[in-house]
């Protein structure tokens, strides 16, 4: 597939304000995908290598649970990025990603842009900062989940 124009990322709100000469590099490693609905966009445990700028569509994260089956962490959609563990060692996926309906994306080359991300501490930086957001706003979405779930156990 033919690299995405730097306008597409420009305009996904996760690259919003970064510097053109970095989108225009993201753009050489990223392509359009489509997922039909139960596809899945990565499983638990296989190499993680890219990461998805989810552009129309929702995506389930979820964790097998033995005994109950897929458990639903959170859902993600049009505007959000799904998978931050191609930036992290041991470069695997830690939730799988599955397709609810139809969903539209940009695929990006992780694995490529972690070498670029070397030679260029500054993106390397930025990149690093975006997904740390990333991670800390799942965390709290999760956490928000954990508490909704158990309720007010007890007090301080």
């Amino acid at each position: 597939m033919p690299p995405i124009p730097e306008p597409v990322l420009r305009g996904h709100p996760f690259f919003a304000g970064l510097d053109p000469s970095h989108l225009d590099l993201l753009a050489r490693h990223a392509s359009g995908v489509a997922f039909t609905d139960g596809a899945f966009l990565f499983r638990e445990g296989q190499p993680a290598e890219t990461f998805f700028l989810i552009n129309g569509g929702s995506v389930a994260l979820e964790v097998a649970a033995p005994g109950r089956g897929p458990v639903v962490i959170q859902t993600i959609g049009d505007g959000e990025v799904a998978g931050f563990s191609w930036l992290l060692e041991p470069h695997r996926w830690e939730f799988d990603g599955r397709a609810i309906g139809a969903v539209a994306a940009v695929r990006v080359d992780g694995a490529g842009l972690r070498a670029k991300c070397t030679a260029d501490p500054l993106l390397g930086y930025e990149l690093m900062r975006r997904f740390a957001r990333l991670a800390t706003r799942r965390l709290q979405a999760t956490r928000m989940q954990i508490l909704d779930v158990y309720g007010h156990a007890g007090t301080r």
